[in-house]
């Protein structure tokens, strides 16, 4: 348990690699769909929670919190993506979900998704992206020295760290697409400063910017996992552009990535990057749809 905290975590904490991991869980259905965070995102469970409010009434939804995200501790290490992987399955174990899991991979975690399908294919009924990482991206976008991230971390988590109350709760509102959406409770906004406030720019979420470039290789020493059914949610690219990438670009490497894929699906949608907190009702419709034409 994160001292200081006025909200505890709403799903369970297990203990992996020595700190504490949350893992949210809702609903009962057969199908269990993995929820994984984008770099950065302070507050997973609920960020999600736009969309996976709609699945959970006829599917098992679980999101799993990164070290440094959210209700989980901070780890504190290097962040290589074999660590993450491990550290996601095995707080998924210890919380009691198991496999088969249809991963739901947002930005970032992308990456996590195709890798953990290439070695444990088993795990993996399918890769449902929402406007997800992929290796070639990393090679066209720009990358700042690690020194601005630090600069930038810092006075970001100052402004937070100062901020009254009312004051936080403006920011929130104004940059977080999910924290608009009407499936948030007014106890889940306060949930969401109070995470926001503590997990803006942690030390595990600036390692793993560090490792980026680490990670793609990765997915890049394994074959891709042809037959693996793979639904991508892609946005208009709007926002992209600042990481070196032209919004028909962003577009036109998830479209030629789902190429090396046999059983595939994908949709452009004309909104920004968190497509699940724009797009929660046809991204929803969408899934359900897919997923029931998977043996």
């Amino acid at each position: 348990m994160i001292k200081g905290l006025t909200y505890p975590a709403p799903g369970k904490l297990v203990s992996v690699n020595g700190h504490d991991m949350h893992v949210f869980s809702e609903g009962q259905g057969e199908k269990t769909f993995v929820f994984m965070a984008g770099g950065g995102t302070s507050c997973p469970a609920l960020d999600f929670k736009p969309l996976w409010s709609l699945l959970s009434d006829k599917h098992k939804i679980v999101v799993v919190e990164k070290a440094g995200y959210g209700w989980s501790e901070l780890a504190r290490d290097s962040r290589d993506l074999d660590t993450i992987l491990y550290e996601s399955r095995e707080a998924l174990q210890l919380a009691g979900v198991n496999p088969p899991y249809y991963l739901v991979p947002h930005s970032m975690s992308g990456l996590e998704a195709i890798y953990w399908a290439q070695k444990y294919p088993s795990e993996v009924k399918a890769i449902i992206g929402l406007d997800p990482g992929i290796p070639d991206m990393y090679d066209v976008m720009k990358t700042p020295p690690m020194f601005v991230f630090h600069i930038i971390a810092f006075f970001t988590r100052l402004g937070v760290s100062t901020q009254k109350p009312s004051a936080l709760f403006a920011t929130c509102e104004k940059h977080l697409p999910s924290f608009q959406s009407t499936a948030l409770t007014d106890d889940d906004r306060a949930m969401y400063v109070e995470i926001f406030r503590r997990s803006t720019f942690t030390s595990d979420m600036l390692n793993e910017i560090k490792n980026i470039r680490e990670y793609v290789k990765k997915p890049r020493q394994n074959p891709l996992p042809f037959d693996l059914p793979v639904y991508f949610f892609i946005s208009n690219g709007e926002g992209m552009h600042g990481n070196g990438i032209k919004p028909e670009d962003w577009v036109k490497l998830q479209k030629n990535f789902l190429s090396n894929f046999k059983n595939v699906k994908y949709l452009e949608l004309s909104c920004g990057h968190y497509v699940h907190s724009y797009e929660p009702a046809k991204i929803a419709d969408e899934i359900n749809a897919f997923v029931d034409g998977i043996n």
